[in-house]
């Protein structure tokens, strides 16, 4: 498969460097999700299991990231196990290409929900393979109840509202123990979350990432 050209719609392409997600395996600063032991993977977008409710990622392979956040993933992997034995990160997403998060977009387009999403414009830190999305596995390999689902674009999902969701019984404290628990875990591994959603984390400053590249097309 040819890889696609450079994207017209991209602001300053010929600044910020591209790369086909097609040319992603080949490229030594990215590392395979299955390289990272102890970490489970169940990328929603490959699936239908998602918002959208339909895969969107077809024949893409989108089971990687930058090898900075690998290597940040999997030391907040190894402080989990370690404060928690049985325990595990589960990667729901990963690297998202530019295109999907072009798909993306367009099907929230004019719903008011476009803040869960950064524009295409700008671009996710997901499509420069600096971001992760990710839940909590149990000892018996149970998806944590984080109190709403992963990509549940919903009020419920703010970590920057638990509080209030508490006094109203929206969410219960088990949520907020579990969801404070991958925060220790993804802060352990260089990772910031986001006030919107309990699943997302970055791994470095975004203008940064965003202004180094490449953007995974």
């Amino acid at each position: 498969m040819n890889p696609p050209p450079p994207h017209p719609s991209l602001p300053g392409t010929g600044a910020t460097p591209t790369l086909a997600c097609e040319a992603v395996p080949g490229d030594p600063r990215f590392q395979p999700l299955a390289s990272l032991p102890g970490i489970a993977v169940d990328l929603r977008y490959a699936t239908a299991d998602n918002f959208a409710g339909r895969v969107l990622y077809g024949g893409l392979d989108c089971a990687w990231l930058r090898a900075e956040a690998a290597e940040g993933l999997l030391q907040a992997s190894t402080w989990l196990q370690a404060q928690h034995p049985g325990w595990r990160l589960v990667v729901l997403d990963a690297l998202r290409p530019q295109r999907v998060q072009e798909q993306l977009w367009a099907q929230l387009a004019g719903s008011g929900l476009e803040r869960y999403l950064a524009h295409p414009e700008r671009g996710s830190i997901h499509s420069f393979g600096m971001a992760v999305d990710v839940n909590l596995l149990d000892p018996q390999g149970h998806l944590c109840d984080m109190g709403s689902g992963f990509d549940e674009l919903h009020p419920r999902s703010h970590p920057a509202l638990e509080d209030q969701h508490l006094a109203q019984g929206v969410l219960m404290q088990h949520h907020v123990g579990l969801r404070q628990r991958l925060r220790q875990a993804m802060a352990a591994g260089g990772f910031e979350g986001i006030s919107t959603e309990w699943w997302h984390f970055d791994h470095g400053d975004r203008a940064a990432v965003r202004q180094r590249g490449p953007r995974v097309l």
